[in-house]
């Protein structure tokens, strides 16, 4: 069960740095058009503020400051804020990355420490109707969660003219 669920997540951070890795810096916080609103900063931003919510449910710490917090987290679908655009509001793509990646390592190290048993138990979040147990809440978050968020950076890399970041994996 952990293999899979870090095999993933690993995957997901290869995937997250090759969508941006590319990407100039004065273009990290566009976007091209409606539907298209998360933006590598943003998007790339709010993965850092999913890991440190894992890693809060984990029992690791929380670290995430209230200036990142207004800035990439959501309240889940429905939110209607839209992230802001323009250089100079997010922090730069080097240090999102560096960021993300430590909040992967974090995560990763929690979940290799976990007590196989610990997966079963009942985790109260806001979808916990779907995803009812701890080891649930880890596949959504750390896999599922991820995904969803990595291909609307596909897509805003389409739409911004770019090549496949998946073709170089």
């Amino acid at each position: 069960m952990k293999d899979i669920l870090i095999k993933s997540y690993r995957f997901n951070l290869a995937y997250a740095r090759e969508l941006v890795i590319d990407v100039n810096e004065k273009i990290m916080a566009v976007s091209p058009g409606k539907g298209l609103e998360n933006h590598p900063a943003f998007t790339i931003g709010h993965l850092i503020s999913g890991s440190a919510m894992v890693s809060d449910e984990l029992g690791g710490p929380y670290e995430f400051t209230e200036e990142w917090e207004s800035l990439f987290r959501g309240k889940g679908p429905g939110d209607p804020r839209i992230p802001r655009t323009g250089t100079g509001i997010y922090p730069s793509k080097d240090v999102l990355l560096t960021e993300l990646e430590r909040q992967h390592r974090i995560v990763e190290g929690l979940i290799l420490d976990l007590q196989e048993e610990r997966f079963k138990e009942e985790s109260r979040w806001r979808f916990d109707e779907h995803f009812p147990t701890l080891g649930d809440m880890l596949y959504f978050m750390c896999i599922t969660h991820e995904a969803m968020h990595l291909s609307q950076l596909g897509a805003w890399r389409r739409a911004m003219g770019l090549p496949s970041a998946f073709a170089r994996l």
